[in-house]
């Protein structure tokens, strides 16, 4: 089952997208610059999610005073911290990250940063998000002062007409929580002002201020790709492999990955466009670069026979999508569940590493962990909270069910802490080289030991106030007994991990599990399940959820959360 069926499905989904979806780049950048947000409207003021402010011009919440605002607000950070080396700035393909990134230069600028650019000779230009967690991990390693940190100018799978903006600290991971809303809380005080104390000099002059730099991010993170992944042994599998880059800002990593370690790799879409006219539409009817969804992905899939191994990544390359002979477009939590069966069997030197996961994520790695006697660290959703352990080396793997993952070097040493969707792609291939046989047969493998499962996701309406108090739910405001026919074993609404708040609530049974957790921009909430005992029993999971949660939000508790 697709990692996440929604509720209602386009007709128009797996389709081609048709001339009328094609966003209007000239009017989307032109909207970029001519628009002023309204504060007092909270979709217009800067918001820092799980992954960055997001927003499209079309509607005031992703404009150019947005990116001023910020981007002075991460200056005023930085001084309030003492961060005084280098900042590498990557931005991926989306229309808006081009404007948004000369919008940012100006003011990082002026603000006298030690800026670092990608090679601007039309062929390194994009540079995906774990390549700058790479360059800020490589410059800070064995430093105590001239710290480095990262901006990353992207809304991530996002459709085409939206713009992100995200901030790296000199741990080279997503930001955590109390350094966001401290950035959101200035960059807002400025909209409101009119953005007086925003510094600024004229791009062109940017350009060439004595701190602006340009830095070679794709050789540095090409040449280091052996240190992670065994490249010998997929070069002498001899493996034709298919890649999408989904024009993204891997498109041009991808050739130099192989010609530096001599695969036989072969990128079947090389376009960069802004409209993304050759995706074929997601399961909403609209364009999204989504590796692991199956209607995004679907021109790849029609391709699996060709491949030994194929796979993409979306438009930062920080998700993975791995598409196999045997079974098609992997869901994510079945491909985590092989990439951690196989790693920490094939990588000595990461001692006793621990494996990580969301609270969403598939009980098939707790079973597999299990099996191999790992410690288990189940966390809130959000890749933040893998930062630590990727770092010091606690943690071999972090992985998320919306397809995103990073693991240790070879030798048990941090590789990146944001997001890796080109190394798990890579390990697809190293998986399918070492052990003759594709993740999905692996996967299979493993369902069989350990149960078939059956996982997805759908939302359900729920107004401000339903959403605020879901997320402060207490175990005892839930009475239910039972779950789907089975008893139910655990109640969290805090990770096992960390203790950590998980903003909503997960219900456990021997057989199966939900979560439902508030949508941070729409009046929903998500509700997630999983199964292992067949399509009815999910499907009555679901139901029983939603009878769950509308109780425990009629009974008075405790919060949880301050």
């Amino acid at each position: 089952m697709d990692k996440d069926t929604p509720n209602r499905i386009s007709p128009l989904a797996g389709q081609p997208a048709t001339p009328a979806m094609l966003v209007d780049v000239p009017r989307l950048v032109s909207a970029y610059y001519s628009g002023l947000p309204d504060f007092s409207v909270a979709e217009q003021r800067v918001a820092f999610g799980t992954s960055g402010h997001r927003g499209s011009s079309l509607t005031n919440s992703f404009n150019e005073w947005h990116v001023l605002a910020i981007s002075q607000a991460i200056c005023d950070y930085r001084k309030r911290q003492g961060i005084d080396g280098p900042l590498f700035l990557g931005i991926d393909t989306h229309a808006l990250s081009v404007p948004a990134c000369a919008s940012a230069v100006e003011v990082l600028a002026a603000n006298g940063v030690e800026l670092m650019l990608a090679e601007n000779d039309g062929y390194n230009e994009y540079t995906p998000t774990p390549v700058i967690s790479h360059a800020i991990l490589a410059h800070n390693r064995g430093r105590t002062s001239g710290l480095a940190d990262g901006i990353v100018i992207t809304p991530s799978h996002n459709p085409p007409d939206d713009g992100g903006f995200k901030y790296n600290p000199p741990n080279g991971g997503p930001a955590d929580t109390d350094v966001t809303e401290w950035i959101a809380t200035q960059a807002n005080a400025y909209l409101e002002n009119g953005l007086e104390g925003v510094q600024r000099i004229p791009y062109a002059k940017a350009l060439v201020a004595g701190t602006t730099h340009h830095y070679d991010f794709l050789n540095a993170y090409v040449n280091d790709l052996g240190r992670v992944i065994d490249m010998d042994v997929i070069r002498g599998a001899s493996l034709r492999i298919g890649v999408d880059p989904l024009g993204g800002a891997g498109v041009h990593y991808w050739p130099a990955i192989a010609e530096r370690y001599r695969l036989s790799l072969t990128v079947v879409n090389a376009v960069v466009d802004p409209t993304f006219r050759f995706m074929s539409v997601d399961w909403d009817g609209r364009i999204r670069m989504d590796p692991s969804s199956t209607y995004a992905m679907h021109r790849l899939i029609a391709m699996k026979d060709d491949y030994d191994i194929a796979f993409a990544c979306d438009t930062d390359h920080d998700r993975h999508g791995i598409v196999t002979r045997s079974a098609g477009l992997l869901p994510p939590n079945h491909y985590l569940a092989v990439a951690i069966f196989y790693l920490f069997q094939q990588r000595p030197r990461w001692g006793r590493a621990a494996v990580g996961k969301t609270v969403v994520s598939s009980q098939i790695i707790d079973r597999v962990a299990a099996k191999l006697g790992l410690k288990l660290y189940e966390v809130p959703v959000g890749f933040k909270w893998f930062v630590n352990g990727l770092l010091d080396g606690s943690l071999g793997f972090g992985g998320e069910e919306s397809a995103g993952a990073s693991f240790l070097r070879l030798d048990g040493s941090v590789w990146t802490t944001d997001k890796d969707g080109i190394v798990p792609a890579l390990l697809a291939a190293e998986i399918t080289a070492r052990l003759g046989r594709d993740p999905g047969v692996i996967y299979a493998e493993l369902a069989r030991e350990f149960g078939e499962s059956l996982f997805e996701r759908r939302d359900a309406p729920a107004t401000p106030e339903e959403k605020r108090r879901l997320a402060q739910l207490a175990p005892a405001q839930v009475h239910s007994a039972m779950l789907a026919g089975e008893k139910i074993t655990r109640i969290l609404t805090h990770a096992p991990g960390n203790q950590a708040p998980i903003g909503g609530l997960k219900v456990v049974s021997g057989g199966g599990w939900f979560a439902a957790r508030p949508s941070g921009t729409e009046d929903i909430y998500k509700i997630y399940a999983e199964s292992f005992h067949g399509t009815d029993h999910l499907k009555l999971i679901f139901e029983e959820a939603q009878a769950i949660v509308s109780a425990a939000l009629a009974t008075p508790g405790e919060s949880t959360t301050p």
